[in-house]
C-alpha cells in the first residue's frame, strides 16, 4: 500500500487547463474517487498518477517517492480502463497471466499469483475461457484480475463499470468494494456517477473545470458542501436554491428537508410558500415540483406519505434552520462554512 499525492499538478492542452494546480493526497489503503461531469480533469489527473500523460507542472509522489518524470512500469501501480482492454484471443488465464510473462517471472510463480488472483475475484472456473463468452461484470474481474497480480501498492481505476447495465452495476460496486477492502490496496477511482462515488468513496475529491471543489466523506460531501456546484451535482434532485436577504444570499436544502408547515413546530423552522405543479411517484418515494418565488424546488417524501397537496396551488412549506445552507449568490461559496473565507 503506498500514499498518493499531487503537488500543484497542472497540465494544459493548446493553452487550457485540463488540470489547475490541484493538491491532493490519498491515505494509504483509501478508496479515493474522483467525482465530476465530462470534461472536468477527472481522467486526465488520473492518467498523470499513472504516468501516461505528462503534467505540464507539478509532482506526483507515490509512496513519499517522486515518480513524475517515471515511466508506468516504474510506479508500482496498475490501471483498469473503461474497455478493460482484453487481449481477445487470449484465454482468462493468459490475460492474467500476461504482465508476469512480460516480467519474466518464474512459470511457477506466475500459476501461484493468476490462481490466487482468480480465486479473490471468483473467477477461477473461467480460466480457459475467452473475453467473448463472458459477461461484461466477468471481464471487468478479469481486468481486475490482471491488475492484482503485479501486485501494485496503487490501483487506478477509470470509469470501469460504464459498460455494465444498471443491475448488474449494482452488484458490481458491491464486488469492487468487497474487492478492494480484502486486498487494501489505494484505490483511485474515477467516475461521472455520484451514486457509485457515494456509495464506493471512503472520500470524495468533487472536480469541476480542472480544479478540485471540495474533498471529504459522502457524508460531508452531501451535508455540508463548500459551493454551490457541489451542492447541485451531489444528490438526485439536487439541493435547492432560493434566492434571499433581497438577493444577497441563496438559501440551500435538500428536498427531504422541506415539510408542510402543518408539520413543523417551534422557532427553529422557516416558512415558505410553495407553488405545486407536478407530482411524480417513484414507488418508494413521492416527489413534488414547484417554485418558491421565481425558484424552482423540489419536495421529497415517503411514497406513503400524508401530503395534502392541490396541483396548482400554494401551500405553507418550512424547512429547518439547521438544515439550510447560505451560498454567496455570484462566487457561489458558503456564507456559513468556515474556511471560504466569507462571513459567518
Amino acid at each position: 500500500m503506498a500514499v498518493v499525492e499531487v503537488r500543484d499538478l497542472s497540465k494544459r492542452f493548446d493553452g487550457v487547463n485540463a488540470v489547475d494546480g490541484i493538491d491532493l493526497a490519498s491515505t494509504d489503503g483509501e478508496f479515493l474517487v474522483l467525482l465530476g461531469p465530462s470534461g472536468c480533469g477527472k481522467t486526465t489527473l488520473l492518467r498523470m498518477i499513472g504516468g501516461l500523460e505528462p503534467p505540464t507542472e507539478g509532482d506526483i509522489l507515490i509512496g513519499g517517492r517522486v515518480v513524475t518524470d517515471l515511466p508506468p512500469r516504474a510506479r508500482q501501480i496498475a490501471m483498469v480502463f473503461q474497455s478493460y482492454a482484453l487481449y481477445p484471443h487470449m484465454t482468462v488465464y493468459n490475460n492474467i497471466a500476461f504482465p508476469l510473462k512480460a516480467a519474466k517471472l518464474p512459470r511457477a510463480e506466475q500459476e501461484k499469483r493468476v490462481q490466487w488472483a482468480a480465486g479473490i475475484l471468483g473467477i477461477d472456473g473461467l480460466l480457459q475461457r475467452k473475453p467473448r463468452q463472458l459477461s461484461g461484470g466477468q471481464r471487468q474481474r478479469v481486468a481486475l484480475a490482471r491488475a492484482l497480480v503485479r501486485e501494485p501498492t496503487v490501483f487506478l481505476l477509470d470509469e470501469p463499470l460504464s459498460n455494465l447495465d444498471a443491475q448488474r452495476r449494482a452488484s458490481a460496486r458491491d464486488e469492487l468494494q468487497g474487492f478492494q477492502r480484502r486486498v487494501g490496496t489505494t484505490t483511485i477511482y474515477v467516475t461521472h456517477d455520484q451514486v457509485e462515488a457515494m456509495g464506493m468513496g471512503d472520500r470524495i475529491a468533487v472536480m469541476d473545470q480542472g480544479r478540485i471543489r471540495q474533498v471529504g466523506t459522502p457524508h460531508e460531501i452531501y451535508d455540508d458542501p463548500a459551493d454551490t456546484f457541489v451542492a447541485t451535482f451531489l444528490g438526485s434532485p439536487p439541493m435547492n436554491l432560493v434566492p434571499a436577504d433581497g438577493g444577497r444570499e441563496l438559501l440551500g436544502f435538500r428536498p427531504e428537508h422541506f415539510v408542510p408547515w402543518k408539520a413543523a413546530m417551534g422557532d427553529e423552522w422557516i416558512r415558505f410558500p410553495y407553488h405545486v405543479h407536478r407530482t411524480e411517484y417513484l414507488g418508494a418515494e413521492r416527489l413534488l415540483y414547484g417554485e418558491i418565488g421565481e425558484a424552482s424546488a423540489v419536495a421529497r417524501f415517503p411514497a406513503n406519505a400524508d401530503i395534502a397537496v392541490e396541483i396548482g396551488s400554494t401551500s405553507d412549506f418550512a424547512v429547518r434552520r439547521a438544515d439550510l445552507k447560505r451560498f454567496h449568490p455570484e462566487t457561489g461559496l458558503r456564507l456559513d462554512r468556515p474556511g471560504n473565507g466569507r462571513r459567518a
